[in-house]
């Protein structure tokens, strides 16, 4: 838990801006290019498409008005109507001229295009300045859809309106609508097609992480691509093989048990029938501490059996394990933060390494600290504190060895076999959780236990 969160802190920041998920990762796979290609399509139509069009239909208009302005300046107002009549027919021109009126002032040689209608208005006072001879004036009512170009000339000023489909091709929207549209189709359709593949990879991480914390592995079928059900049937194999194994253990150490305990009961009887001496009470200690080791073999071995998951209240087991541990005359004080914490377990087992880490500490020491309690992480955290004289910190890996004994006599009343952490250990992997010792600040030992939930 630690370690994972330390890990995402040395990582790039690109890294720790990415998701984590494969899902999130393949749909930014297919997001960046279909995102890079609209942005590139539009500038190139922009670029290359929209601004030539606009600028030949502005160069077309551009030279109308030219010719308007020239015969209207020539031939004088008396056949005004004469010659805007064709002008007006044909290209839907509305024109006026206003006698003696005066423009405001010249259009500048150039303008700022910050929307649609100042793109036109430059683009027509471009093609304008090229061409016309005259002052004129644009204005562009982008809402209207109306342009209107007033020319001074020497009688007075000309207004031109015509309609804003002149100068504005309307495939920029149809471009526009149609990328748009058809990548979002495209897109949604890839994310239903990716969370379809991916699916059958959760389910096998679901699988994988039940069956790693010792949980039944139901309903799992083999589906998704090919190299998924790959993926899938080695899973299922690897579950055949580790349970058969584990039943070939378990069959073999129940014969294993019925052997050894056999004449062990014969060499039992036949010493009880010897009499008594110190001979005899030797070989009575040999024999009761063959039949230790011989149960500390098999404990070991033996793990959590065929025993199967149920969901249990931790504090009411931490209860009874405290409950126990007082009758060896040692003080215990449980601490549970968050009150009562149900999570699934096979009860017999975690009760047994539980009690293994409660035994060890009240045999060097007078009191026992237990706290529990649920973190951020969806994690349980059991910690088990002492006051004895507690061991080495560079025995805190050893202590975890089947057979290794901090005390190296090979006495079964100071130390045993050295079986109980390992058998600890192996009964808190098997729930998919973690061990560790640490120094407590009550002078011990604490065994720090975490589960998921």
């Amino acid at each position: 838990m630690y370690q994972n969160a330390e890990n995402i802190k040395k990582r790039p920041w690109v890294k720790r801006l990415l998701p984590e998920t494969l899902l999130g990762r393949s749909l930014l796979i297919l997001i960046i290019p279909i995102f890079l290609i609209q942005i590139i399509s539009t500038y190139i139509f922009f670029d290359r498409h929209w601004s030539k069009v606009t600028s030949r239909l502005a160069y077309a208009v551009a030279g109308e008005i030219t010719i308007l302005s020239d015969q209207v300046e020539s031939r004088g107002n008396d056949k005004f109507d004469e010659i805007i009549a064709p002008f007006e027919t044909n290209l839907g021109y509305l024109i006026t001229y206003d006698a003696d009126d005066i423009i405001d002032s010249p259009e500048p040689r150039s303008s700022m295009a910050t929307n649609w209608g100042a793109m036109i208005k430059e683009t027509l006072i471009k093609e304008l300045n090229h061409v016309l001879r005259y002052p004129f004036r644009v204005n562009v009512d982008f809402q209207e859809k109306w342009v209107e170009v007033r020319v001074q000339l020497s009688g007075g000023v000309l207004n031109v309106s015509l309609s804003q489909r002149r100068l504005f091709s309307s495939t920029t929207y149809i471009f526009l609508l149609w990328i748009f549209a058809v990548s979002i189709i495209l897109l949604i359709i890839a994310v239903l097609f990716m969370r379809n593949q991916i699916r059958p990879i959760r389910r096998l991480a679901v699988a994988a992480e039940r069956f790693g914390k010792g949980r039944d592995v139901q309903n799992f079928k083999l589906e998704g691509a090919r190299e998924v059900r790959q993926a899938g049937q080695a899973f299922l194999d690897m579950k055949k093989r580790i349970q058969r194994q584990i039943s070939q253990r378990t069959d073999m150490l129940a014969g294993v048990s019925h052997d050894l305990r056999t004449p062990l009961t014969r060499l039992k009887i036949q010493i009880a029938m010897l009499g008594d001496s110190p001979d005899i009470f030797d070989m009575k200690n040999d024999i009761r501490d063959m039949e230790k080791m011989i149960e500390g073999y098999l404990n070991f071995v033996r793990g959590e059996g065929s025993e199967t998951t149920s969901v249990m209240d931790m504090h009411g087991l931490l209860k009874d394990v405290t409950i126990s541990t007082k009758r060896q005359g040692c003080d215990v004080e449980l601490d549970v933060e968050n009150g009562s914490v149900y999570i699934p377990l096979k009860q017999m087992a975690f009760k047994r390494c539980l009690l293994n880490i409660m035994s060890n500490a009240a045999k060097y020491s007078d009191f026992i600290w237990v706290t529990l309690e649920k973190t951020a992480d969806k994690e349980i955290h059991i910690r088990i504190e002492d006051n004895g004289p507690g061991i080495k910190e560079d025995q805190f890996e050893s202590v975890f060895r089947p057979f290794f004994r901090v005390d190296s006599s090979r006495n079964m009343d100071t130390g045993g076999v050295g079986l109980g952490l390992p058998i600890a250990m192996d009964i808190v992997h098997s729930h998919g959780g973690e061990i560790w010792l640490e120094k407590s600040q009550h002078g011990g030992l604490a065994v720090n236990i975490t589960l998921p939930v």
